[in-house]
């Protein structure tokens, strides 16, 4: 079956002008069609009160964005104060602020890579610009897989320097624009699309090659775009529309036709000054060691970070403020005074799941840590399904104190270990809806049954089939920004640290989770959908978590502490 192209729309600088850009979007939705993105670069953000009061109104949900919106960071310094953080992380509903650099994969496979800002000419940096350092970080981990042809979208707000080099001239004053750091960071990552503003100008570049000709093997030709600033007096282009099959999902010969117009990479031209690009000093060292300021960044590489796996996980300040699974102690809280470790919170009736409940079932525990705990799963999708419990009374994760969290992850690729060695990987998802105590469920499913995209697609295609919009939601984003305390949710976190998250609007199927997993697309165990048809007797359950009990022991850190 051909793949269906993916509908996009890029926009130059906002400027606060929130309401006309998607009054426009509504209405090219409306004449064409429904697109799947809007991508903006640039200043989204405003400076007036107009402004100011504009964004209020989606911040708060009296008004939402028509379309899923994916913004890049503040470009000057009076816009910081919109950005809660260096993460990525929702603003408003359908509108996600990508992050200050990373690479973010959707559900299609569509690779998008990000810099927000502009260039830092001064350190330290200040909050609106990257250094060569968030350069290095995004581009080491891309180009050292010897696999990698590029990616699909380059999102940036400054210009790359020389750009128009053995192309057509843009309207603008070249001597000033453009910096050469992006120049090299899009020779490198070699986009198909590359969108870019701040110049309050509209240009589109002819197509320029990646590949010398007679002395390389064919590549996909890169197309540069510039965008005004919406709502402009003189009327200049700030919206482009398009269609992108995935690089990934495309036929090589089709992705490296070239057009008739294509001219040489202009950025060829510039590598020849070597003085220019030492002056300019990128980082683009790949076999340096790489020492990125924070974790914020999607990293590929999955080398650096806090968590095992280091996925999703944030650094900790002054090094590690304890040693990772030991009980938290408290050492010092934000404002240097000593704290008292937390007491779990209580629930206000009995629970089937707080450990210290009379209601919980004992026999089922497989491994007690400090904060959380190990269960063979009642009525299990197969023999290994397990449960990741907190001890005290949690409703969701977004609620989970961070030592609790700090345990959950370590737990969470423990249980990976576990199952590589049994020839499977493991799919983790939490449903917080009609549930009073956080059950986070581990499914293992054989390497040899389907890989993870056949699982990522499974979950796409019955959300789809149920009316539901199941998101990908970019890897370096923690769930409290997506879903404060008190949100209903589903969510899926694969083996590859990619996440699938609903936000649940009215009704949700229950066992939705079960389902798609038990379906022929995955586990092909139909009649094991609904945990009560999968019900055991006591003995057997015993028996059953005395096996796993006994397996998990030489991955079980509880033991060690």
């Amino acid at each position: 079956m051909e793949e269906q192209p993916m509908r996009v729309l890029a926009c130059g600088d906002v400027e606060g002008r929130v309401n006309a850009l998607f009054n426009r979007v509504r209405t090219i939705q409306k004449k064409s069609g429904q697109f799947d993105l809007l991508l903006c670069v640039g200043e989204f953000f405003g400076t007036t009160p107009e402004a100011e009061a504009e964004w209020q109104e989606y911040k708060t949900g009296a008004k939402k964005a028509p379309i899923h919106t994916y913004i890049l960071g503040a470009a000057s310094q009076e816009t910081v104060k919109y950005f809660p953080s260096a993460d990525g992380c929702e603003l408003a509903e359908n509108i996600t602020y990508l992050g200050r650099r990373g690479v973010f994969t959707g559900a299609s496979g569509l690779q998008i890579a990000y810099v927000s800002g502009r260039e830092a000419l001064q350190e330290p940096a200040p909050a609106h610009c990257f250094t060569p350092k968030d350069l290095s970080a995004l581009v080491a981990p891309l180009a050292s897989n010897s696999k990698f042809k590029g990616v699909d979208i380059l999102l940036t707000s400054q210009w790359p320097r020389g750009v128009w080099q053995y192309g057509n001239n843009p309207e603008v004053n070249t001597k000033f624009c453009g910096t050469v750091s992006i120049a090299n960071l899009a020779e490198n990552l070699k986009p198909r699309y590359h969108f870019a503003a701040l110049e309050g100008a509209h240009y589109e570049r002819l197509p320029y090659r990646n590949h010398m000709i007679l002395q390389e093997s064919a590549q996909h030709v890169s197309r540069f775009i510039a965008l005004a600033t919406v709502n402009n007096p003189a009327k200049k282009k700030y919206l482009y529309a398009f269609n992108i099959i995935p690089m990934k999902s495309m036929d090589p010969s089709e992705l490296v036709k070239q057009p008739q117009d294509v001219t040489e990479n202009p950025y060829r031209r510039l590598g020849k000054d070597k003085a220019e690009q030492q002056k300019h000093k990128t980082g683009f060292d790949t076999t340096e060691e790489e020492q990125p300021a924070s974790q914020f960044f999607f990293d590929l590489s999955r080398k650096q970070g806090g968590g095992p796996g280091g996925r999703g996980r944030k650094r900790h300040s002054e090094g590690d403020r304890h040693q990772q699974g030991q009980p938290y102690d408290g050492d010092r809280n934000h404002q240097g005074q000593p704290k008292q470790p937390r007491k779990p919170p209580q629930p206000t009736g009995p629970c089937w799941f707080c450990l210290a409940s009379p209601q919980v079932e004992k026999h089922l525990v497989i491994s007690i840590g400090t904060h959380c705990y190990l269960a063979l799963a009642k009525g299990g999708l197969t023999s290994h399904h397990i449960l990741v419990l907190p001890v005290g009374h949690y409703q969701s994760v977004v609620e989970l104190a961070s030592e609790v969290v700090e345990e959950m992850e370590r737990y969470k690729a423990a249980l990976k270990k576990f199952y590589k060695s049994k020839g499977e990987r493991c799919v983790v998802f939490e449903r917080n809806y009609r549930s009073q105590h956080l059950q986070l469920q581990v499914v293992p499913v054989p390497l040899d049954r389907c890989t993870t995209e056949d699982i990522k697609e499974a979950f796409m295609v019955q959300a789809q089939e149920q009316q539901m919009e199941l998101m990908e939601i970019p890897e370096h984003t923690d769930l409290k920004q997506i879903a404060p305390p008190g949100t209903p949710y589903f969510y899926v976190e694969l083996d590859t640290g990619e996440k699938l998250f609903y936000r649940i609007q009215k009704h949700f199927p229950l066992q939705f989770g079960r389902e798609v997993l038990a379906s022929e697309a995955v586990l092909n165990i139909p009649t094991r959908a609904d945990w009560k048809e999968c019900k055991q007797s006591r003995e057997e359950e015993e028996e059953c978590s005395k096996r796993l009990r006994d397996d998990f022991q030489p991955y079980d850190f509880s033991l060690e502490d």
